[in-house]
């Protein structure tokens, strides 16, 4: 039976995050310290005790989620065996690194390049996402397909589960066409903009120089890229489908059916929360699914 590590996302975090690894671990507290130096902010501090609206700053959140699954990996020393791993979105900085294709420094560095390109693409124009419920991706995609607006589906999360992306006035649209169609549910998500949309095109640009300028090793394992959900070993691929990453769906149901169908028995998440080990329990309930543990 083969382990898949899988690392989540924005979205996971919360106010005390890490603080157990950087009290009882020493290399932990020293990766957290090169952190704040790289990043020229203690963001330690905000992670163990600032406010939930210090951590919904995108500049904040994305490095923080990163930094707590990774060290979180490292701090799992010869127990941290994969023969898989994936991220979803963000996470799949998280998951390269702990594979040994991206160094600590060079991921938190693309992290924090990543996550102020988003924010400020963010701010550029009004934009937002939504979970929909209830309706097969089929449906959810040609409704879109309609909507003379940028909207686009974003997250395919799991079966009957897919989060869309695009303008204000388009998602306020499409929530009313998809609840029409049939959907359970079509929920506006408090998110700071499109991601995952043509509307993050200009951070896809910004950060495509950064991904090129970074070296990029063979992973240690096959990791299940979000643009096309394959698993892949070859550098350049590796960074091309990164890159590709911002203006493209996370497929992340695809993702765990092909880990499944290549023989991953036990889905382990490293870091904060403990939504993808629901999404694997969606998919298949006789998957093992677990958090992290050091």
């Amino acid at each position: 039976m083969k382990k898949a590590y899988v690392f989540p996302g924005q979205g996971a975090q919360f106010v005390g995050m890490g603080k157990d690894l950087y009290d009882n671990y020493p290399e932990a507290r020293d990766m957290f310290e090169k952190a704040n130096e790289i990043l020229g902010f203690r963001i330690t501090d905000l992670m163990f005790s600032g406010s939930d609206e210090d951590l919904r700053q995108t500049k904040v959140t994305q490095p923080a989620i990163f930094l707590h699954s990774v060290i979180l990996a490292n701090s799992m020393g010869d127990g941290f065996r994969p023969d898989m791993v994936a991220g979803h979105s963000l996470g799949e900085f998280s998951a390269l690194v702990a594979a040994r294709a991206l160094t600590f420094e060079d991921g938190l560095v693309l992290v924090s390049k990543r996550a102020r390109a988003m924010q400020k693409a963010c701010e550029k124009e009004p934009s937002t996402m939504a979970a929909i419920i209830g309706l097969e991706d089929d449906v959810v995609e040609a409704v879109l397909g309609g909507i003379y607006e940028v909207v686009v589906p974003a997250n395919y999360n799991s079966p009957g589960q897919v989060v869309i992306s695009g303008s204000e006035q388009g998602i306020d649209i499409a929530c009313e066409k998809l609840k029409d169609a049939g959907a359970k549910r079509a929920m506006p998500l408090k998110v700071g903009g499109a991601f995952h949309s043509p509307l993050m095109e200009p951070a896809r640009l910004e950060l495509a120089d950064a991904i090129n300028e970074s070296s990029m090793n063979s992973p240690v394992c096959p990791v299940y890229q979000n643009v096309d959900a394959n698993p892949a070993t070859d550098p350049e691929q590796i960074r091309k489908n990164l890159i590709a990453q911002l203006t493209s769906p996370v497929r992340w149901t695809q993702i765990m059916e092909n880990m499944i169908a290549d023989g991953a028995g036990s889905f382990v998440e490293v870091g904060p929360g403990k939504v993808l080990q629901g999404l694997v329990k969606k998919l298949n309930r006789d998957i093992e699914a677990v958090s992290a543990a050091v």
